[in-house]
Formats: structure tokens, sequence, C-alpha cells
């Protein structure tokens, strides 16, 4: 996790945010321990009452659990619940407007895998 938030939303939303991000990118995974409140805390500069919160919207998200005296763990299948959210998100809220740009350039489905092959240096 970085070390610097925002002011375009509350801290313990962020922290959430980047908790759902190491979700989603494997760095956790299913039956992994987050780190402690009293850690991430002390390492960010964060109120506990802040990281508890975000930690909060988690369990509420049925994403982590609390295991009373060993801290939050991810929930079984926390990962594939989060990339079948994030599609529907993608499809019904960026998509539209990244599909509005293509039609506007004029660009062929061919012209973004030839694109997508030059830059990783294929032929």
């Amino acid at each position: 996790m970085t070390n610097t938030w925002n002011d375009n939303q509350p801290i313990y939303r962020q922290l959430r945010d980047r908790v759902v991000a190491m979700i989603l990118d494997g760095t956790l995974n299913d039956g992994d321990a987050l780190p402690s409140v009293r850690s991430v805390a002390a390492e960010y500069r964060l109120n506990p009452l802040t990281v508890m919160k975000g930690y909060q919207e988690l369990v509420d998200a049925e994403l982590v659990e609390k295991k009373r005296g060993l801290g939050m763990f991810v929930l079984e299948g926390a990962s594939d619940k989060l990339m079948a959210s994030e599609r529907i998100k993608f499809l019904n809220e960026e998509w539209p407007g990244i599909y509005a740009r293509i039609d506007r350039l004029g660009l062929r489905l061919e012209d973004l895998f030839i694109n997508e092959k030059e830059n990783k240096g294929e032929e």
C-alpha cells in the first residue's frame, strides 16, 4: 500500500479500496490475514478507528471476516466475488464511454489488436 492519500474520498474508503486492489491482484489470497489495525495505523499514521472503519466495510461486503483474537482474514471466494462485481461495474460505467470514443475515432477491432502487438514488440 502507498502512503499517500487524496482529498477526493474519505481515507477509510481509500484504505478499503487498496485492500480490494490487493485481493484482486493476488497480493492477498483467500484465507490470508489482513495487516493488523494497529500496524496499519502506525505505518500510515492513521487513527486506528479510521482503519477499523475501512476494514468494517470489507466485513460488511462479506469479503473479509473477523476471527476473535486472531484478526481479519480474506474470505473464501472474495477474489471471484470482487472480479465479478468489477467486471459488471466496468461494463456498466466505463465501457460505454470507451466504446463511444473508439467509435468517434473510427477505430476497428483490428486496429486495437495491431496496436497492442506493436506495444509488446510482436510482429
